[in-house]
């Protein structure tokens, strides 16, 4: 029976594939948002789903419909008082997912880091194996009625994954990360011990991360890594080119042959090889996974490429020291011969606090670093640290760009120019195209 619903911040990354999902489904959908474009409406004015500025009226005009309230509002948002004023149906963002938890067998994909990749890359191998419906972190969804699988990424951050109840569940790592939330790594690994519990089949885990060895947890849990003894889907012989990666994997001393991946960087062997040990946990034919895992075209910010002449332009949402460490190293791996730039946007000052020394840490890896001005939040407008505290931890410096003088920039030729950010960034990325004389295509 189809069912009204209004999405209060449609489009957020994870509201705006609910979105896409619920109106698959038959439902009558729309939703609200702010006025600036973002790269997760493009779906949704392709669906003919309505997006509406703020207004308290639309919830009086809307009264018959389901409200579902993103995670990002508090109760004194303008449409969430006046809802909550109204009286009128309203449920939160995850428990919104969680209603569709119990249609199908659940893949929920959790970690501090990739989880969008991995979901990402699950969503595309299982939808062209079996029927499934899927909820990916970068604002991408799909229903499918009668789903065999329903593939989604679960967020740790303010423990909005504490409702979800799925049959498997892809732990790829724990990190300390959102300290505006969080107080220490313990209590993140509290959230996700927590989620781990709730898992009703089966754990795959990544191996090398020693808080994931401790999850105390009655189901069964399996690790994936490329230590004998150790891991129970077992990685060897990875070879790395600039094409991408080849892989052999065994289960438990059992060959489950060799795979292969159009991705780059070793954290992308890994996440394909906690996909192929669902796949095989659900006796999925390998073959057909085998040959989904090379079609793979990734996901929206994340190793997103652009080119021109002798540049090449990277866009990713890494904003994390351990994310744009594996993003330079993908980097690397595609392109050893050229010249890596590293243009990063902080993102939130509780996080530079914490984080000042790693991120100089994981820049390092590139050949030159470029940063901006710290992007805030709503909730931290302003902080005691800036972007220049980033440069002076870096052994060689770096330079602090202004936001209306980007051209510094040009000055790199046969290059790799690597944006990545939480925030804004793609501002700065656009004005440098801009800058080089024209706007460019995504190559993939």
């Amino acid at each position: 029976m189809s069912e009204k619903y209004y999405l209060i911040g449609i489009k957020g990354t994870g509201m705006g594939p609910l979105a896409q999902i619920l109106h698959d489904q038959g439902n009558e959908v729309l939703g609200s948002d702010i006025d600036q474009f973002t790269y997760t409406q493009a779906p949704l004015e392709q669906a003919g789903i309505k997006i509406l500025p703020f207004d308290a009226q639309n919830v009086l005009d809307n009264q018959d419909a389901t409200f579902i309230r993103g995670n990002a509002f508090e109760d004194d948002q303008v449409e969430v008082q006046a809802a909550l004023q109204a009286g009128v149906k309203m449920i939160s963002y995850p428990e919104a997912v969680a209603r569709q938890i119990d249609q199908a067998t659940t893949i929920a994909v959790a970690g501090a880091h990739g989880k969008t990749s991995t979901t990402g890359l699950l969503s595309h191998v299982f939808k062209n194996v079996a029927k499934t419906s899927y909820l990916i972190g970068d604002g991408t969804g799909h229903g499918v009625a009668g789903s065999d699988f329903f593939v989604l990424e679960a967020d740790e951050y303010r423990r909005h994954f504490a409702p979800y109840h799925p049959d498997y569940a892809i732990l790829t790592n724990i990190d300390f990360d959102h300290p505006d939330y969080y107080h220490d790594l313990a209590d993140v690994r509290s959230a996700f011990v927590d989620f781990a519990k709730g898992v009703k089949k089966g754990i795959v885990a990544w191996g090398d991360d020693p808080s994931l060895q401790k999850l105390g947890v009655d189901v069964s849990v399996y690790y994936y890594g490329d230590q004998a003894g150790r891991d129970d889907f077992l990685i060897s012989n990875v070879k790395k080119t600039t094409a991408g990666s080849t892989f052999s994997v065994s289960f438990k001393g059992q060959d489950l042959g060799e795979f292969a991946i159009p991705i780059f960087g070793q954290h992308n062997v890994y996440n394909a090889t906690a996909v192929i040990a669902v796949a095989y946990l659900e006796g999925l034919d390998l073959a057909n996974v085998r040959a989904h895992l090379l079609t793979y075209p990734g996901v929206k910010r994340r190793f997103s490429e652009k080119k021109v002449q002798d540049i090449v332009i990277i866009d990713d949402y890494a904003h994390h020291p351990t994310e744009i460490q594996a993003t330079i190293d993908a980097a690397w791996q595609k392109y050893p011969a050229k010249e890596i730039v590293a243009v990063f946007q902080p993102h939130t000052f509780t996080r530079v606090i914490a984080y000042k020394d790693e991120f100089a840490q994981a820049l390092q890896a590139a050949d030159t670093v470029y940063l901006t001005p710290i992007f805030g939040s709503a909730r931290e407008s302003k902080g005691t640290v800036s972007a220049q505290d980033i440069a002076d931890a870096l052994p060689n410096g770096a330079v602090v760009l202004k936001e209306d003088d980007i051209s510094p920039l040009l000055k790199h030729r046969d290059a790799v120019l690597v944006f990545m950010g939480a925030g804004d960034i793609q501002k700065y990325e656009y004005a440098y195209e801009k800058l080089l004389g024209q706007t460019l295509p995504d190559l993939n």
